[in-house]
C-alpha cells in the first residue's frame, strides 16, 4: 500500500512540475498503442511514461497509431539496469512490408560499461547497414533522448541532440527509405545472436518517455510502393522537411562523436561486403 501511494504521489508531482514549467507532456495513448505483451506493459505517471518488461514468458512492444512518410521522431529511453546480455531494447521506424524500409536504434544488452548502441537502415528489404557506437554515458541510470529526422533528403540519427549518423538519399530507386513507416519500440529476447540471457536477473525493464510525434501522418493506408506524395508539397513545409545539411556546430559534434565512439561501420567491412553499398 505504501509503495502504491508513493508511486501515485510521484506521478502527481511529476505532472504538476511539468505543468508549472510550461511544458506540455504528451500522453502515451495520444499517438501509440500496445501491440504485444500486454501483461508486460505498464503505464506510469498519468500515461506520461511507460515500462516494458522482459522475462522468460514474454517481452513487450508498442507502435504508433499512424503511418508517417517523414518527420521528427523522438523518444526518451532508459534501458535495463541489470546485467543484460541477450536483451534488446529498440526504438525504430518500419514499413512492415515484406520488402520493407526500416530505420533502427537498438540497445544491445551487456555487462557494461561500455554500452553499445546499434543503428541500421533497411531499404526495400535489404539491411546490413549497421553502424555501432559505444555510448559516452550510462543509459541505464537515467533517461536520454534518441531522435530520428527523416525527410526527402536524409535520415539523421541524434543522441541527446548530437548527430551520430547521417544516411543520404542518393536518388537511386531502392537505396533510400521512402515507404510510409510506423514508430515502434520494444524489449525482446535476442539471445540467438546478442549473448545468452541470465534469467536469474529477470525481469528486465525499459522505460520510455516523450511521446510527441512531429511528422507527416497518412490519412489512408500507405502505398507499399512508397512515394512521398503531399508530404513534400509547397503547402507542407517544416524544419525537418527543409533539413538538407547540418550546421557548422552540428558537423563538429558529428565528426567528434564518430571519431571517439564509432566501433563498427559496415562501409569499412570489406570481409562482409567485398562490394560496398552505393552510399559507401
Amino acid at each position: 500500500m505504501e509503495s502504491f501511494l508513493l508511486s501515485g504521489l510521484l506521478g502527481f508531482l511529476m505532472v504538476n512540475m511539468l505543468l508549472a514549467s510550461g511544458k506540455q507532456e504528451i500522453r502515451f495513448y495520444r499517438y501509440y498503442n500496445v501491440t504485444w505483451g500486454n501483461s508486460h506493459f505498464s503505464s506510469l505517471y498519468n500515461d506520461t511514461e511507460v515500462q516494458l518488461t522482459l522475462d522468460q514468458s514474454s517481452g513487450a512492444g508498442f507502435e504508433s497509431i499512424s503511418y508517417y512518410q517523414s518527420g521528427l521522431f523522438n523518444m526518451r529511453i532508459k534501458i535495463p539496469e541489470q546485467k543484460s546480455p541477450g536483451v534488446l531494447t529498440s526504438f525504430y521506424l518500419t514499413s512492415k512490408e515484406s520488402l520493407h524500409d526500416e530505420v533502427d536504434f537498438e540497445f544491445i544488452g551487456s555487462n557494461g560499461p561500455p554500452y553499445t548502441l546499434s543503428t541500421n537502415v533497411y531499404t526495400n528489404g535489404v539491411g546490413g547497414r549497421e553502424q555501432n557506437f559505444h555510448l559516452w554515458f550510462d543509459p541505464t541510470t537515467d533517461f536520454h533522448s534518441y531522435k530520428l529526422v527523416w525527410n526527402l533528403y536524409r535520415v539523421v540519427f541524434f543522441v541527446d541532440k548530437i548527430p551520430i549518423r547521417v544516411f543520404e538519399n542518393l536518388g537511386a530507386k531502392g537505396t533510400y527509405p521512402t515507404q510510409a513507416m510506423k514508430v515502434v519500440a520494444s524489449i525482446w529476447n535476442a539471445q540467438d545472436w546478442a549473448g545468452k540471457i541470465d534469467w536469474s536477473k529477470a525481469p528486465f525493464t525499459a522505460h520510455f518517455q516523450d511521446f510527441d510525434i512531429d511528422g507527416c501522418a497518412l490519412r489512408y493506408h500507405p502505398n507499399p510502393m512508397g512515394g512521398y506524395g503531399g508530404c513534400y508539397s509547397d503547402h507542407f513545409s517544416t524544419p525537418w522537411t527543409r533539413n538538407r545539411t547540418l550546421s557548422a556546430r552540428k558537423k563538429m559534434q558529428y565528426h567528434n562523436v564518430r571519431r571517439k565512439y564509432l566501433i563498427y561501420d559496415y562501409c569499412k567491412d570489406r570481409t562482409r561486403y567485398p562490394r560496398p553499398f552505393p552510399e559507401c
